[in-house]
């Protein structure tokens, strides 16, 4: 914000200039990443600004990165437990990468 221009006096300009924002309630922000693993905001503060009709989001929060779990852990509970690869991949991201407690969960013996 400009220095000395309150709030009102801002969103008035960026109405002038044709930018429209909007605060969008949400609960979590999940960003994927190329490399593998994603950015998990938690309790975000989400905005949406609009400007000559792209949008732009303006994220804050807390921030967790989690990392995907290996190729052999994946396998590995996928074949004790006898589930998909998607419900052997969830289990591990649940339990934080442990796989004996995934395949309890999974098994139900939880």
């Amino acid at each position: 914000m400009l220095p000395g221009m309150d709030p009102k006096q801002m969103a008035r300009a960026m109405k002038q200039m044709g930018i429209k924002s909007e605060e969008i309630d949400a609960t979590k922000v999940i960003i994927e990443l190329k490399e593998g693993g994603r950015l998990v905001v938690f309790e975000p503060s989400v905005v949406q600004i609009e400007m000559q009709g792209n949008k732009s989001y303006q994220i804050s929060g807390k921030v967790h990165e989690e990392q995907d779990a290996g190729e052999d852990d994946i396998k590995m509970v996928m074949e004790t437990a006898g589930v998909s690869r998607e419900e052997a991949q969830n289990a591990l991201r649940e339990t934080g990468g442990d796989i004996a407690e995934a395949i309890l969960h999974l098994k139900g013996e939880d």
